[in-house]
């Protein structure tokens, strides 16, 4: 069970940093962080202007390190609450979180239809020099001020950490690094990373439909407390069994 409640983690992780709001900004984004432009990475490539690559990366880090913090406390947090409680307020949790998970998965499909859902809410300054410290400031901000479309991502798994508080900061630490380990590796290979996303943009209108279901599904199998019959799938089994 705990193996299964880990693995949904990693891949919400991996889900929230493919969204449809977030993949494509992440190239400005990375260059923003560490105080370049797009521009000048792409003469970089062709040799015309030189751009520190280390800085980027290191900033990518300290970022990464910024919403890590948030969630892992966030994880302490909900295990100091829920986990002394009993059989009775748990299987009340798992109803509650049911509901609110399968409401999560319908607002990500929904939102697909409803460009209303779609609004942002980013907190950008402007700034003249790379700095490690608001590199880790920007990743507390960002992990607080979450965008609509991987909100319910993100809200999916403090109901799910809230429902199981005797894992709740593996349960967040675990999506902390499945959604930061994409975003240093994008900044180790820039340039390719660039190309793959513009490749991958035709086929992100499904991805929310996809998501959405899953979690819905995940939304019903909390709230019958039968999310250990995930276990029983012998693929999943292996695939838990590999890592």
């Amino acid at each position: 069970m705990v193996e299964v409640t880990l693995a949904i983690a990693a891949l919400a992780g991996l889900g929230s940093f493919w969204a449809p709001c977030i993949l494509p900004m992440i190239p400005a984004f990375l260059a923003y962080i560490s105080g370049t432009t797009l521009a000048d990475i792409n003469k970089s490539q062709e040799g015309t202007v030189v751009v520190n690559r280390t800085n980027i990366i290191l900033n990518s880090v300290f970022f990464v390190l910024g919403f890590s913090v948030v969630f892992s406390v966030i994880g302490v947090t909900i295990n100091s609450i829920f986990v002394g409680v009993g059989g009775e307020v748990i299987n009340l949790l798992n109803q509650i979180g049911g509901i609110i998970i399968i409401g999560f998965g319908a607002f990500l499909i929904l939102s697909t239809k409803i460009n209303a859902l779609n609004m942002e809410k980013k907190i950008l300054v402007r700034r003249e020099k790379a700095s490690y410290p608001l590199s880790f400031v920007f990743g507390l901000a960002f992990a607080v001020g979450w965008t609509p479309c991987v909100g319910p991502i993100l809200g999916t798994i403090l109901t799910l950490a809230a429902t199981t508080p005797a894992i709740a900061f593996n349960l967040l630490l675990v999506y902390s690094l499945s959604l930061g380990i994409p975003f240093i590796l994008m900044a180790i290979f820039f340039s390719r990373a660039q190309r793959i996303i513009r490749a991958m943009g035709r086929h992100l209108k499904y991805y929310s439909i996809m998501l959405g279901a899953f979690i819905i599904i995940l939304g019903i199998l909390v709230y019958t407390n039968q999310l250990a019959y995930l276990a029983n799938f012998p693929l999943l089994n292996e695939l838990i069994a590999l890592g």
